[in-house]
């Protein structure tokens, strides 16, 4: 490994780097991974910031002579050398390599992985890019390996080189055991590499959505994905154990803006009140987070209008005041233990930040924080609570992009009564001055790799948006088990239990 104080030294240090082509030009380090031993750098070609990531240290020094003497740190290195010994660049390479290697769990899927991303350039996004306008946005965001996946020594196979791509690089196996990689390439309108910051996710997703509610119309911001994926980090703030920094969610940089509109003279003459709700739906009920979490119930009136009768409205005058809500309502959120996460989102938690004028609804955003999906095999050996949890959650997952779908194909009909998480949000699918962010969290690590392909790929030719496919095949099919199941343990004549029913499917 690099030692972690040269990791520090390095970020910023013009080295000299080798493409593909075999040209050798000047580049700017930008970050450093002292585990992998690796940099990403970046450089300027034609007026484009380009980067490449993944850059072996070795590489650098032996292309950088002068790199030894800038650094001030010494380098340890990760083998005994003999005084009397004399060692090429090439030797030396190789026997590090071979360490590196030799240590690492499926070492040659990550070799494969790591020669493929040496032919990319990367170019990453930056907060001056500009925002393209989106009736529906969908966007993915990869986050890094975390410190359980590290320990494990566990092989990153995704790859965001920019533009709204990703790459994942699939382990295969063929028949006589050859190993080889199946690269599948999703396109998006943006796409988030782990270095991105909440900051820039947040320019490019739900930002431009505020000013819709200014204008008298809908928004609404989805975050979903597999379990421990990000979801609640990119939405609710950075986590420090238990504690949670609410200011650097999407939460509270939309509450933000919103207050920095209202203090506008455009918008301060139209005597627009703001309100905030923060409710969670949980096994199809809800229930009201800022109000010791008193179940709700979802009506509609004569005007085919929903409404959450009974759901508290908070009148807000500060951002501070907003991260309150926040912070009291993210503490009692129904979570549990899944096999991915030890403290894993059960529910689906929903942030409304309302503006009325003269008492009369003006605009409203969604900010929804949905509960992971998971397949049905992995909860098959569970308790009954749990198996019908995940399918309550995975039917309403499968509702929600149903309702996407009808959305971007502009149908007349939209089947908002599937669940009750579209069923609450029927305003924000309906009018023509209403946008939807979606953004699709995902895990990198090579274990992960199927909920990654669950989250991304699509069954057949379908709008862009619809190239992101939260509920696959297999769990439709598992949550039609699973009703079976549930009436078969209900039943005074069911001879075997619900875990075994699963088994005979």
């Amino acid at each position: 490994e690099m030692d972690p104080a040269l990791s520090k030294i390095l970020i910023g240090l013009a080295v000299n780097i080798s493409r593909s082509d075999g040209r050798i030009h000047s580049a700017t380090v930008k970050t450093a991974n002292a585990t992998k031993s690796t940099v990403n750098v970046e450089w300027t070609e034609k007026g484009i910031t380009k980067g490449k990531e993944h850059i072996d240290t070795l590489n650098l020094k032996s292309l950088t002579p002068s790199l030894l003497y800038r650094v001030s740190v010494p380098i340890k290195p990760i083998y005994p050398l003999s005084p009397l010994t004399t060692l090429t660049s090439n030797k030396i390479k190789k026997r590090e390599n071979h360490i590196l290697y030799t240590s690492r769990p499926n070492k040659q899927f990550y070799q494969m992985i790591e020669e493929y991303r040496e032919t990319l350039e990367k170019v990453p996004m930056s907060l001056s890019d500009p925002v393209k306008p989106h009736r529906i946005c969908v966007c993915v965001r990869k986050r890094p390996l975390n410190k359980k996946e590290l320990a494990k020594k566990e092989i990153d196979v995704v790859t965001i080189p920019g533009n709204g791509a990703l790459l994942l690089h699939e382990p295969k196996q063929k028949v006589d055991l050859t190993k080889y990689l199946e690269n599948q390439t999703f396109h998006f309108d943006y796409s988030f590499d782990e270095d991105a910051t909440n900051d820039l996710v947040y320019r490019f997703t739900a930002k431009p959505l505020v000013k819709t509610i200014f204008e008298g119309g809908m928004a609404t911001c989805f975050a979903y994905g597999q379990t421990g994926s990000g979801k609640t980090h990119t939405m609710g703030g950075d986590f420090s154990g238990k504690s949670q920094n609410s200011s650097k969610g999407i939460y509270a940089l939309a509450a933000q803006d919103v207050f920095t509109l209202l203090r506008q003279k455009r918008y301060a003459d139209m005597d627009l009140c703001p309100y905030v709700t923060f409710f969670e739906i949980y096994n199809g009920k809800v229930f009201d987070l800022l109000n010791k979490k008193a179940k709700l119930r979802v009506l509609e009136d004569e005007k085919q209008q929903v409404n959450v009768v009974g759901l508290y409205e908070v009148p807000v005058s500060s951002v501070d005041d907003v991260i309150k809500m926040i912070e009291k309502g993210s503490a009692c959120r129904t979570s549990g233990q899944t096999f991915a996460n030890a403290s894993s989102s059960r529910s689906h938690a929903v942030l409304q930040v309302i503006l009325r004028r003269r008492n009369f609804l003006h605009g409203k955003f969604s900010l929804v924080d949905l509960a992971g999906n998971e397949r049905g095999t992995d909860v098959s050996n569970n308790d009954r609570h749990t198996i019908v949890e995940t399918a309550e959650i995975n039917r309403s997952l499968l509702a929600l992009k149903e309702c996407i779908r009808s959305l971007g194909q502009n149908s007349e009909h939209i089947p908002f009564r599937m669940s009750k998480l579209t069923q609450v949000l029927r305003d924000s699918f309906i009018g023509e001055n209403s946008r939807t962010c979606m953004i699709a969290m995902i895990s990198p690590g090579m274990n992960s790799c199927e909920y990654t392909l669950n989250t991304l790929r699509y069954e057949s030719v379908l709008p862009a948006f619809e190239a992101i496919s939260q509920v696959s095949e297999m769990e439709e099919r598992f949550y039609e088990e699973l009703k079976v199941c549930s009436f078969l343990s209900s039943s005074v004549l069911c001879k075997h239990t619900c875990s075994e029913w699963v088994a005979l499917f």
